[in-house]
């Protein structure tokens, strides 16, 4: 057991280490001694656990993934109980990102650009976008909307949108603009099907 904590705790060193050098340099900006030197571990001790660079960077996307769902499910919550109101309260959590830290971007947009088509890092980029979207796809059709997939897209969008701009311009009135075109969104597929949809609140 004691055995499996070290090396639990090694992955974790690497990959937060790995994690701010992506945010940095970007996915192909970051090299195997980079990544050895930040992280204090041996070379043959980073090569046990992630053979190749991609297995590293998927290792990396699949937490972000954990982490950022998290943070789009807890800003979602925190708006209250009705999904339409969740819809418009998750962009809460792009605010937050960058309230924190500024824009770094988003690293699976990153990745889309960056990873070869068919490598694990573009699968998992590939899977967190269709994750992200069946949850909102639910969560649309929870609030009543008449194509709960269109709104969802359309909502996946103003995310991914938002955290591009951001990353350029590194104004959080990126993320206001696109809470508000969020909240149009979200009343314009309500309307048609529930005339007793409360608008979402600012």
């Amino acid at each position: 057991m004691a055995t499996r904590v070290r090396k639990t705790n090694t992955e974790q060193k690497i990959l937060d280490t790995a994690a701010g050098l992506f945010h940095r340099h970007g996915l192909r900006g970051v090299g195997g001694d980079q990544v050895i030197a930040g992280s204090g571990v041996a070379k043959s001790t980073l090569y046990a656990h992630f053979r190749t660079k991609d297995d590293l960077i998927a290792a990396y996307l699949r937490r972000t993934d954990d982490s950022w769902m998290g943070r789009l499910r807890a800003a979602a919550e925190a708006a209250g109980p009705e999904p339409a109101e969740q819809l418009v309260g998750l962009f809460d959590a792009l605010l937050a990102s960058f309230d924190r830290h500024g824009f770094f971007g988003c690293p699976f947009i990153s990745a889309a650009v960056e990873a070869e088509p068919g490598s694990q890092a573009h699968a998992a980029t590939v899977a967190h976008v269709r994750r992200r979207q069946e949850w909102l796809t639910g969560m649309a059709r929870s609030a009543g909307a008449g194509e709960p997939a269109a709104l969802a897209a359309h909502l996946g969008l103003l995310i991914d949108g938002a955290l591009a701009a951001g990353r350029l311009l590194q104004d959080r009135a990126v993320v206001d603009d696109a809470k508000a075109s969020a909240r149009a969104a979200v009343l314009a597929h309500t309307a048609q099907t529930n005339h007793t949809t409360r608008a979402p609140s600012a």
